[in-house]
């Protein structure tokens, strides 16, 4: 079986996400596909999300996160691409 080379993304999520537990929402999901990386609020009410691991985990963390926590409201994802840094675990900042 081919290994798969690791990727990243970094999401920018914006609506009703910030004091609704999006960020440990990011890191359980994250935890649960087994990618590493982090969460953090940004100033301008929207939380970015970057991630490392395999392509088709990624992919379904997106799909995560366009959904968000019960309490939030996400108004929209914006996806790039992004460089692979090594982590050894998701942390929230």
């Amino acid at each position: 079986m081919a290994r798969h080379k690791p990727a990243a993304r970094r999401w920018f999520v914006r609506g009703r996400v910030q004091g609704v537990g999006f960020r440990y929402f990011a890191q359980h999901a994250a935890s649960t596909l087994g990618l590493t990386g982090y969460a953090r609020n940004l100033d301008d009410g929207r939380v970015e999300v970057y991630a490392a691991g395999p392509e088709e985990k990624l992919s379904e963390m997106a799909g995560m996160l366009h959904r968000g926590p019960r309490w939030s409201d996400v108004r929209g994802v914006e996806e790039q691409e992004a460089s692979v840094e090594t982590r050894g675990s998701f942390d929230i900042r």
